[in-house]
């Protein structure tokens, strides 16, 4: 008989140190980081803000050459030379800005690209508490709207702001050239408008972070939606799933109206500004021009530079709304780059053995050591599990739910971390060990079996893309899929579907389990792995089970026991605390929990005598 070791005395057992709490970083100014997506494309970003004041220096030229060819009507001269010349600097300017609108779009890509790499990179190595409270659907908006914000403004808002600046800069020293007073009066309008925009943009960037947690809203309800899209069918639930997205739904276009209200009165400004210096110079240069102080000829190139003016500031103003809502979209990306990861999954596992190498003298044993482990806000799950699974041996757990099985074996995939205690593979605390080696070394077959959309065979290679052909066949054999894929017209290459969905519950199952076995692990965890399965299936699955005992370290969680009564050793859990351990005939005898459920599912009879068909016989 193969018992759970009793827990060691408090003095023996090695305790973790308490984890450093690590203060949460500084926030970097929003601006800052829009910088630092921008910096690594700094020269072509350079070159297209040059030719995009290439371009606008063009248009700057062009009243100045417009004022001569005037004068040159006035006064009988010839005018083709400048006429050519306001040509060729109209055909110019257009050039350099096609050229310049490529080279911006190819880099606004390429900044999106990077982005969006950084933020997958981060969300597939996300740790499981932080995935398990945040909506899937809120996560992917930030890679897909959110990034799409941050590249409009990382590029094509950056260049926009700075051709604005410059290029106004530029008319307003010609503007000054033709005309001192006619300038001061542009200037006092324009900045009287300027004072109003500083007030109004900032509320842009508080707009679009409401507006793009809305959107994340949507995708985490269509998320929940067509994740169960069965479940909810089944049970009539269409209106109630469609009235709780049609309100996410409300709030987004609530929050994008009020960030529509702040961009719409910004260019309602900026469309002002100009008429209202249009018609302030109008008024006043044509009171000098009936003076006899100005030149018509100079009143008219001083309009057709406020007339210019009208793209500068467009871009300008254009550029800061993208910027304010770049800015309001990068905080939710840097959230992302908050959220703890695990770090220490990319290491490179162990060359592919072929699968009839793995002998039983590598199996390891597992050992609980005083393991204690809560959920955020909930009783403690475990309180002080001790027990040890010998290697190349079958245990058990069992127990009501609710009494620990499926979170000891989250922690022995290092999805969780213990409070306190060890768990020991082969005498090594896992927690030493990168997660990537500890997941190399266990197979764990889920309770909900998932299958990856795309072809059987992807998912068999789906952990061992090294696997031969021959191990493919051995495993198929062993879960009794080769009937199966003998059946299909494209055998291995048959798509499964989304999640699955043109398997039964059984076939996926047993292909979780055959993808389990072939990556010859050396410790195997089942969470109640037979569970969808008929007996002559299960009576095959357990067979295939006590093969891999031979090669590897084997615990089940069963709630069936006709699949565990062979078990070398069943442990019996209850509310976090290991109850009993032995084998099925020693806990019937020794313990009331593992009686009654045995007794529940006819395993015993009333006079605790263990009937012997159906301890044999899986049910």
């Amino acid at each position: 008989m193969t018992t759970a070791s009793a827990p060691p005395a408090p003095a023996e057992t090695p305790q973790p140190p308490a984890p450093a709490q690590t203060p949460e970083p500084p926030a970097t100014p929003p601006l800052r980081v829009l910088l630092r997506y921008a910096r690594p494309h700094r020269t072509v970003l350079l070159a297209t803000l040059l030719l995009v004041l290439a371009a606008s220096a063009a248009g700057l030229v062009q009243p100045l050459v417009a004022q001569h060819v005037l004068d040159g009507l006035s006064d009988g001269r010839g005018v083709l030379g400048p006429v050519l010349l306001l040509a060729a600097l109209v055909v110019l300017g257009a050039g350099l800005t096609g050229l310049q609108s490529w080279w911006q779009q190819r880099t606004s890509e390429r900044v999106v690209r990077q982005i969006r790499r950084d933020l997958v990179f981060r969300l597939i190595r996300l740790r499981v508490p932080e995935l398990d409270r945040r909506p899937p659907g809120d996560l992917i908006s930030r890679v897909t709207s959110d990034s799409a914000l941050v590249q409009n403004a990382a590029t094509e808002g950056l260049v926009m702001v700075s051709n604005g600046v410059l290029s106004i800069l530029g008319a307003v020293v010609l503007m000054g050239v033709v005309h001192l007073g006619l300038l001061g009066v542009t200037a006092a309008v324009l900045i009287a408008v300027a004072l109003v925009m500083v007030l109004v943009l900032p509320r842009i960037r508080e707009a679009v972070a409401r507006a793009q947690e809305s959107v994340g809203a949507v995708g985490a309800a269509l998320d929940r939606t067509l994740g169960a899209a069965r479940t909810v069918k089944a049970n009539g639930a269409e209106g109630r799933e469609t009235e709780r997205a049609g309100d996410a739904i409300e709030g987004a276009y609530r929050a994008g109206l009020a960030g529509a209200r702040y961009v719409a009165l910004v260019k309602v400004l900026s469309g002002v500004s100009i008429q209202a210096a249009f018609l302030a110079v109008l008024g006043v240069g044509g009171a000098l021009v009936a003076a006899g102080s100005l030149e018509a000829s100079a009143l008219i190139a001083f309009l057709l530079y406020v007339f210019y003016l009208a793209s500068p500031v467009g871009s300008l103003v254009a550029g800061l709304s993208m910027l304010q809502q770049g800015l309001g979209a990068v905080g939710r990306i840097e959230q992302v780059k908050h959220m703890p990861v695990e770090d220490d999954v990319d290491e490179p596992g162990e060359p592919h053995e072929p699968l009839a190498a793995v002998a039983a003298p590598g199996a390891p044993p597992v050992e609980f050591r005083d393991v204690r482990f809560s959920y955020p806000g909930r009783a403690p799950a475990l309180r002080g599990i001790s027990y040890t699974v010998p290697g190349g041996t079958q245990t058990a757990l069992v127990g009501l739910s609710g009494a620990g099985k499926t979170t000891m074996f989250a922690l022995l995939q290092r999805f969780h971390e213990p409070e306190a205690g060890q768990i020991r593979i082969d005498g090594v605390d896992i927690a030493t060990l990168p997660r990537s080696e500890v997941r190399r070394r266990i197979a764990y077959v889920e309770q909900e079996s998932p299958v990856m959309a795309g072809t059987i065979e992807d998912n068999l290679r789906y952990a061992a893309t090294g696997a031969s052909d021959e191990d493919i066949a051995e495993v198929l054999r062993l879960t009794r899929l080769d009937a199966l894929i003998g059946r299909l017209p494209d055998g291995l290459r048959t798509e499964v579907g989304n999640r699955g969905v043109t398997l039964s519950g059984g076939e996926r199952q047993r292909l979780a389990i055959a993808r389990a076995l072939l990556r010859r692990p050396e410790v195997l965890l089942l969470d109640e792995a037979t569970a969808q399965l008929d007996a002559s299936n299960e009576r095959a699955l357990r067979e295939a089970v006590d093969q891999a005992a031979r090669r590897c370290t084997v615990i089940l969680i069963a709630h069936r026991l006709s699949t565990v009564t062979g078990a070398d050793q069943i442990v019996v859990l209850e509310h976090g605390l290991v109850r009993a351990a032995g084998t099925h005939a020693e806990l019937v005898e020794a313990d009331v929990l593992y009686r009654e459920l045995a007794s529940s599912q006819m395993l015993v009879s009333e006079g605790n005598e263990e009937i012997g068909e159906l301890a044999d016989v899986p049910r």
